[in-house]
């Protein structure tokens, strides 16, 4: 029997699985996700299908960055809700305490891959939180999500970017996609 380590193999289909089913535990779906891009993008792009905007946020969330942030930000809501985070840590995060600004930090990660039109895009649907973000971010019903409203959030931005970037191509006739 060898002393070595296990040496660490990240799968990567197990990654993709475990987002789609804690986002699906948490109750958002793609296409509450979508609702949000196509409220970001409709004014732009009239003939812009919800059936789109799904396949946006399907490529958004097929990143491994964006996974990353879905993962650890639901995880600490989760911990949160459990009383499980230490004080003051879990009085901020209990309270979506207005100072406490990691939740942000954590989205923008998502939303710097798309560019500054996804920040634009994040600022504005965190300001107004229509649709699903309304669920998330209401206090009264025991669940936390002061990291999941601001995630959904970022990658509705990303993927409402992402259909921007890829509808300018399409003006100037580029075959290479932006921002895949």
């Amino acid at each position: 029997m060898s002393n070595m380590p296990e040496k660490y193999s990240l799968n990567s289909s197990k990654v993709a699985a475990a987002t789609k089913e804690w986002l699906a535990k948490r109750g958002v779906t793609n296409e509450a996700i979508a609702e949000l891009v196509h409220f970001l993008q409709k004014d732009y792009y009239p003939d812009l299908t919800p059936e789109e905007c799904v396949v946006h946020v399907e490529a958004v969330l097929s990143k491994r960055e964006v996974q990353n942030a879905v993962l650890t930000g639901i995880q600490l809501d989760i911990l949160a809700e459990e009383g499980k985070l230490m004080a003051p840590l879990q009085d901020m995060i209990k309270h979506d305490e207005g100072l406490y600004g990691c939740d942000e930090i954590l989205a923008l990660s998502i939303v710097n891959v798309y560019g500054s039109i996804g920040f634009t895009n994040f600022g504005y649907v965190d300001k107004l939180k229509p649709g699903i973000l309304v669920h998330l971010n209401d206090k009264n019903d025991g669940e936390i999500h002061t990291f999941l409203d601001d995630i959904v959030g970022a990658i509705a931005a990303s993927a409402a970017s992402r259909i921007a970037h890829r509808k300018q191509a399409e003006r100037e006739g580029v075959t290479t996609p932006p921002l895949d």
